[in-house]
């Protein structure tokens, strides 16, 4: 019961934020701080909630004058209720916060991919700018030939050199203090990514997390000089394989649990949560659906219709898949965590992966995906962010389900999990709180956020390797 009662005071605290009633949570942090008995644990989340506070005023810097100032930059006709109607069907996200009403930064942009109504009204169409994997492409159909000729599941391997870059401002921190940097690093992932080794570094002499750290990083350290950034890079190669898995559902059956697969179907608060609209949510999906594919195809197909929009920082969202579930709108992250708790809630072990995409141009973005456990299939990948393709004439109709079961050899995985220590550990609060892509940084007076530097990743496509049947 002690346990439970230390627990109180953070949970009002987080409803309270999460009700935009900031002054009456921070009053709410100083006194439970100022009592005696305060655990550890305790104190540590209730001074990241006030941190938490911080991070969304600089996630919502817009009143209303400013969000139509930037809508109208491409609709310059546009009418105040025109704005107010978008607004209160949900299409500009604000919250509340103390009485004022603050929109998200991204919010003006993230309008047009959300509203059919309000794209059409631009002055100027503005190109895509998603992944060219996004749509059926000549890899995908040499991927599954290849799958299904040799009866391999991991097929046509990239090699690639990955060069990645942060930056911290220049007198972030004071000049002859040592900032440490943690930059992602890919995992050791058979049939997946392959062959991991470390180039180089800047500085030199990076230490590279062990190959079982989950969210695995190369950890450097570097004084800081006065007027100067700060730069921290690190260079590798890997293979990457292309994945397909031919999946009959007639052949799946409901997955044995085991102790190594029960976490895969269990809940774990504050991002996967089996809440009354999550079970309802399903229920509506699936129907009376038993197979275990068909019921993930219905759920993928449900989540894929989720427009994607730009997101809030993942550290300042109290529940990723309650977020996504009620926003009507979710990045790749938190479309993927919404899709991981909906299959969890039906029995289907599922798990995250995430790190960076690239293609054979010049796109390259953060991203995140998954694994669901298939019997007799095994652990296969999922990327419903990607969703569901659309076959040209003349493709086979089993590619519109490419991510459900396939991936493409494009992308860096650095992490298997959310949400997981780093090795060393962080001493101060992460920037980013259940991902780990861009890095994270911090000096003896604390954390780094991600106002104070940069980052890059640039790559480069080597001559594939002769491949051994593996």
């Amino acid at each position: 019961m002690a346990a439970a009662a230390t627990e109180s005071p953070v949970q009002q605290t987080i409803a309270l934020i999460d009700a935009g009633h900031f002054k009456a949570a921070d009053a709410d942090i100083s006194k439970a701080l100022a009592q005696p008995g305060l655990t550890p644990e305790t104190r540590e989340a209730l001074l990241f909630q006030r941190e938490r506070m911080r991070r969304i005023l600089l996630d919502f810097t817009l009143d209303a004058d400013a969000a139509k100032a930037r809508v109208r930059k491409q609709i310059p006709d546009l009418a105040d209720a025109e704005f107010a109607r978008w607004d209160q069907q949900g299409l500009i996200e604000h919250q509340v916060i103390d009485g004022r009403t603050l929109y998200f930064k991204r919010a003006p942009n993230n309008l047009f991919m959300l509203s059919e109504e309000a794209a059409a009204r631009r002055a100027k169409p503005t190109p895509s700018s998603d992944s060219p994997l996004q749509s059926i492409d000549d890899h995908h159909r040499a991927a599954r030939r290849e799958a299904l000729a040799t009866h391999r599941s991991s097929v046509m391997p990239n090699h690639v050199r990955v060069t990645e870059t942060v930056t911290v401002n220049a007198d972030a921190v004071p000049a002859g203090e040592t900032i440490r940097a943690w930059l992602p690093f890919p995992r050791e992932l058979p049939g997946q990514q392959e062959s991991v080794q470390l180039v180089d570094s800047l500085p030199t002499g990076a230490q590279v997390a062990p190959a079982s750290t989950l969210q695995r990083t190369a950890y450097l350290e570097r004084k800081a000089e006065a007027g100067k950034p700060t730069t921290f890079a690190v260079t590798y190669e890997l293979t990457i394989y292309a994945q397909y898995h031919d999946i009959d559902a007639s052949r799946v059956a409901a997955t044995k649990i085991t102790p190594e697969l029960a976490p895969y179907v269990a809940e774990r608060a504050p991002h996967i949560v089996f809440t009354d609209d999550m079970r309802a949510f399903s229920r509506k999906v699936v129907g009376n659906e038993t197979n275990p594919y068909r019921i993930a195809q219905k759920l993928f197909a449900a989540v894929d219709q989720i427009p994607w929009a730009g997101a809030r920082e993942y550290s300042t969202i109290s529940n990723l898949s309650d977020y996504t579930l009620h926003a009507g709108h979710g990045d790749c992250g938190e479309q993927t965590m919404l899709l991981i708790t909906l299959l969890r809630l039906n029995g289907i072990p599922t798990r995250w992966q995430s790190g960076w995409i690239f293609s054979d141009g010049t796109y390259n973005n953060i991203h995140d995906w998954g694994q669901l456990y298939l019997a007799p299939y095994g652990w296969v990948p999922m990327d419903v962010t990607f969703g569901q393709l659309h076959p040209a004439k003349g493709d086979d109709p089993a590619l519109r389900w490419f991510y459900l079961g396939g991936l493409d050899a494009y992308r860096v995985a650095f992490n298997s999990d959310f949400s997981q220590p780093f090795a060393p550990p962080k001493q101060f609060f992460r920037s980013e709180t259940v991902d780990s892509q861009r890095g994270e940084l911090e000096w003896r007076g604390g954390n780094l956020y991600f106002d104070q530097w940069d980052y890059d990743f640039t790559w480069q496509l080597l001559p594939r390797p002769v491949h051994n049947g593996g």
